[in-house]
């Protein structure tokens, strides 16, 4: 993983002393709130319901032991023993005093970690794979591609106040597990008569006006590809409504003008942006490259666990994925137990997750866009005392990607802007479909909820989407269905009235007895909605 040279450090260490400088200030009340605000927005905190929220950068959802760690210590001794993991492969702390952001700051610079650019009409996190490095189907890492375009987007002059916020995903593999094609920005790495490249998307997002992205270009070569995201950027910033917070999204200019005349503008400025020379050197793409050297796999053959005590093989079956090198494995921990908070941990669960990082996982875990932990690089003999180290943690739930495994957002037992409660919804979801046999019968269904139509849980993209409103001061849940944020992306569709929140437990049951009761073999929910349709799922739900 990258490694901070005395550039990326200096400039770190200079903002905590700087920020540091802004909240004394504040304290001492030189400044005002309205003065501040903008500031604090440039160093993640936010002010929220109850207390400031600290949003944390884990660039492309990669972290050390040592980092996990530190993440541990912030949550035991500023917060209230826990963290929250995001959709943005992000962690959000819930209670923090103001007095002691700075030193917050500086107990991340110390493991090269920052909260600069988690807030802010500014390119936030840039998001990836988090199998990339470990997955057989990827043409190429597209880590250094993520960190490339995070060095990039730092501090970028010209788009440090874009119109709105920006998101960017890089993947590496035709199984897009990133939503890449919801971002501002989807970038897939491909190989075209063996010359790297990729295909870029633009325009796509979820939120108020949710809109997929048109692809911008079939094939731009990797010597290219900066200069070509700076140019999408420059027609953004140029065109972008300023004046219209709901309309400022590049979705919106890509959507108003068409996708030909936003890529004819893109086309005729990359030609003036090529002439720049912003494009990295060779020896400056094999620096970053070399942090992503695969780890020392052991060569020896594979090793198959012991399949004899049925919860470990469950675990195996549905949390274990296959990795390219021979002996080895992708490890999926589940954030989501039945009864939790979906992406939350506690301190000492990540103590648990910073200790297999360095013991199984060659030093290196992942945060997932469906807020849960991989431990990309584990060898096939070490899958046991990991599960075993996961049990006695209460981190060992074999679900993902079953129904239990749910998005949520904070919803309004925490954010400002929510007009429903996620939190309550997902537990009873899970606590309705609690059996693990009901949960692998049904298979694959993503169930995602936001408490707002911000859609930071990701309703939209849900196989069974939910979306809390405020209905004349009751809250209220809308359902959807149809939605993906994979390489079938699609989204989804409102089915009718909302329901209270039993009412909308109910009503997924009722969705997910009719998919049994029609599915065909080897059909997903997803496919199967698909499949009959609309109308026969809407009736099920409605009566």
């Amino acid at each position: 993983m990258y490694k901070y040279d005395t550039y990326d450090q200096a400039i770190v260490d200079a903002r905590v002393e700087e920020f540091r400088d802004q909240v004394n200030r504040r304290l001492s009340g030189a400044i005002s709130e309205d003065q501040f605000k903008p500031l604090r927005l440039m160093n993640g905190l936010y002010l929220q319901l109850h207390a400031y929220m600290l949003r944390v950068a884990i660039p492309y959802g990669t972290l050390s032991g040592a980092q996990m760690r530190m993440l541990a210590h912030i949550a035991r001794k500023y917060d209230r023993d826990y963290g929250h993991f995001t959709t943005r492969q992000n962690i959000q702390y819930n209670w923090i005093k103001l007095a002691d952001a700075p030193d917050i700051l500086a107990d991340l610079a110390s493991v090269e970690m920052h909260a600069i650019q988690t807030s802010g009409n500014c390119i936030r996190n840039i998001s990836s794979d988090q199998y990339a490095g470990a997955a057989a189907d990827e043409v190429a890492d597209p880590r250094p591609w993520a960190e490339l375009l995070r060095q990039w987007s730092s501090f970028h002059p010209e788009f440090s106040y874009l119109p709105r916020k920006f998101k960017i995903a890089v993947i590496a593999s035709d199984e897009d597990r990133a939503a890449m094609r919801l971002h501002d920005i989807g970038v897939q790495l491909v190989r075209r008569d063996g010359q790297l490249g990729a295909r870029v998307f633009v325009g796509g997002g979820m939120g108020r006006t949710p809109m997929i992205a048109p692809e911008i270009r079939d094939f731009v070569s990797s010597d290219d590809l900066l200069s070509y995201v700076e140019a999408c950027l420059r027609v953004y910033n140029r065109y972008g409504r300023r004046d219209n917070i709901y309309k400022a999204r590049i979705k919106i200019l890509v959507h108003e003008i068409g996708a030909d005349e936003y890529r004819r503008q893109v086309e005729e400025e990359f030609v003036h942006v090529k002439q720049l020379g912003i494009d990295p050197p060779l020896a400056e793409l094999e620096r970053i490259s070399a942090h992503f050297a695969p780890p020392a796999f052991d060569p020896g053959p594979a090793s198959e666990p012991d399949r004899s005590d049925p919860a470990f093989a469950a675990w195996l079956d549905q949390n274990v994925k296959p990795h390219k090198a021979p002996g080895h494995a992708i490890a999926n921990i589940s954030l989501t137990p039945v009864g939790g908070i979906p992406g939350d941990a506690s301190s000492a669960q990540m103590e648990v997750m910073a200790d297999l990082t360095e013991r199984y996982s060659f030093d290196e875990c992942r945060v997932t866009h469906a807020q849960n932990i991989v431990l990309p690089h584990v060898r096939q003999s070490d899958l046991r005392a990991v599960y075993d180290a996961l049990v006695s943690a209460g981190l060992a739930s074999a679900n993902l990607d079953l129904i239990s495994d749910i998005i949520a957002c904070p919803g309004l037992d925490y954010c400002s802007l929510a007009n429903a409660r996620s939190i309550p919804v997902a537990q009873k979801i899970a606590q309705r479909f609690a059996d693990p046999a009901r949960q692998r019968d049904i298979g694959e269904l993503k169930l995602k909820i936001s408490g707002c139509i911000n859609a930071c849980g990701h309703h939209h993209a849900g196989h069974i989407g939910i979306l809390g409103v405020d209905r004349k001061g009751t809250e209220n849940y809308q359902l959807l269905l149809g939605g993906s944020g994979a390489e079938d992306v699609s989204l989804g569709r409102i089915t009718g009235p909302g329901f209270d929140e039993d009412g909308i437990v109910d009503a997924v049951e009722r969705a997910t007895d009719l998919y049994l009761q029609v599915r065909e073999d080897g059909e997903r929910f997803i496919d199967t909605y698909r499949r009959v349709g609309f109308e026969p799922f809407k009736e099920a739900i409605y009566g």
